[in-house]
């Protein structure tokens, strides 16, 4: 859930953000959030399409809580992670923001955030058993809740309409597997390059991720064990890059080639989070054009799960006044208004028809539906540490420079050697 608006410059977001944060000799909290004085709490994204929505959210929560206001600050996710990293460093954080599975262990575990174990239980708002056991389990760390999840997220096929009805071929539904992908992307290719079958990027999450466990391959074992040299995984990654080599796919590493790609209807068919709706929606010709079936099915169906969770800046100096507003935002009403305005898929149990019916543009209920085929985002503790290693080892065969095979054995041996530091 990740690369989506770039609307503040690294510079000026991390003095930005600094500025609301505080430093560890200054870890008491100024005023009460019930003081009567005003108290800002700043509350950091990435996600520059879900802003609006939670602006909305944010003015609710101020019409309940008239001395706290909420400062939203945008920051695409590369600088995210590398403001987060500088606040941590220099004893400064926003005082509330998202946590991704990849960070959490980190943050979590080096007391960056704030053990909100004491605040749930006394809380009447949060109820950890009405989140998937699986998405409360990625933000909790020895034993203790470092974030609340906000919302949960899906991968399916993206089709352009237009595309498959100048061909004559019938849309994707839940009867495609492998072949049938294969074989309609070979359809709907143009050798001039002028319109490619499908799109497999060099990403994992929304791309070789999926095909992966679809092939009942794994990228982790239970035991903490690389799985990119499982011969599963690896037939799953030769499907995946082959068609780059067989020209069904352009060669794509930056994730921002995706969207001009759909944009310009060169792509008929690709791979897209659920995250994404709002950018799917906000474009005229991916609106009037696109529509979502669920993913084709390998050796059986698969699609990635993950979530983000709200988590405080355990050096906040608004500890109340910060956990009111995480508190708010995984209440049964701030998870309904979040699915009412398309923000996200909320991770509060029964909210899953509210966020389909938040948008008639495309049929997004394909997104809950694989959520009966969920697997979780691979991870563990230095995830951070193997992950990009990992994609930038599998670039060498994606690129035609090596075979998958040769790739995926780096990818392994890397990865042990990594996760070993971790035992």
């Amino acid at each position: 859930m990740r690369k989506m608006g770039k609307t503040i410059t690294l510079a000026a977001s991390v003095l930005a953000l600094v500025a609301c944060g505080s430093s560890k000799e200054e870890a008491k909290p100024t005023e009460s959030a019930d003081s009567g004085k005003q108290t800002t709490v700043s509350y950091a994204i990435w996600d520059s399409g879900q802003e609006p929505g939670i602006r909305k959210i944010a003015d609710k929560f101020e019409e309940k809580n008239p001395n706290i206001k909420v400062d939203i600050q945008v920051v695409e996710w590369d600088a995210y992670w590398t403001m987060l990293e500088a606040g941590a460093t220099g004893g400064s954080l926003p005082d509330t923001f998202w946590m991704h599975s990849n960070e959490i262990y980190r943050y979590g575990s080096n007391e960056m955030l704030l053990n909100l174990d004491d605040y749930i239980k006394k809380s009447d708002l949060i109820d950890l058993s009405k989140y998937p056991e699986g998405l409360t389990g990625i933000y909790n760390v020895n034993g203790s809740q470092y974030a609340i999840p906000k919302d949960y997220d899906t991968i399916a096929l993206i089709y352009n309409k237009t595309l498959f009805d100048q061909a004559g071929i019938a849309y994707p539904d839940d009867t495609w597997d492998w072949t049938t992908l294969k074989d309609t992307a070979k359809k709907l290719t143009k050798g001039d390059g002028s319109q490619y079958g499908f799109l497999a990027p060099l990403i994992n999450q929304e791309g070789f991720y999926n095909f992966i466990y679809q092939n009942e391959g794994t990228v982790i074992t239970e035991d903490k064990v690389s799985g990119y040299d499982d011969p599963k995984t690896i037939e799953a990654l030769e499907y995946y890059t082959s068609f780059v080599s067989e020209g069904l796919s352009p060669k794509v590493t930056e994730d921002s080639e995706r969207w001009d790609l759909l944009r310009n209807g060169q792509v008929a068919m690709a791979v897209f989070g659920s995250w994404n709706l709002s950018g799917l929606t906000n474009d005229d010709y991916i609106r009037e054009n696109f529509d979502v079936a669920v993913l084709p099915k390998g050796k059986k169906r698969a699609t990635i799960f993950n979530g983000l969770g709200n988590a405080v800046a355990a050096n906040t100096k608004n500890p109340e006044a910060s956990w009111k507003w995480v508190e708010f935002l995984g209440s049964k009403e701030g998870q309904e208004m979040q699915a009412e305005l398309g923000v996200a898929i909320s991770a509060y149990e029964g909210t899953a028809d509210t966020w389909v019916n938040s948008n008639k543009n495309f049929a997004i209920k394909n997104f809950i539906d694989m959520d009966d085929y969920a697997q979780i985002r691979p991870y563990s503790n230095v995830t951070t540490k193997w992950e990009s290693k990992a994609d930038e080892l599998y670039k060498q065969a994606y690129l035609g420079e090596e075979t998958v095979k040769e790739a995926a054995a780096k990818m392994a041996k890397m990865m042990n050697e990594e996760l070993a530091l971790e035992k």
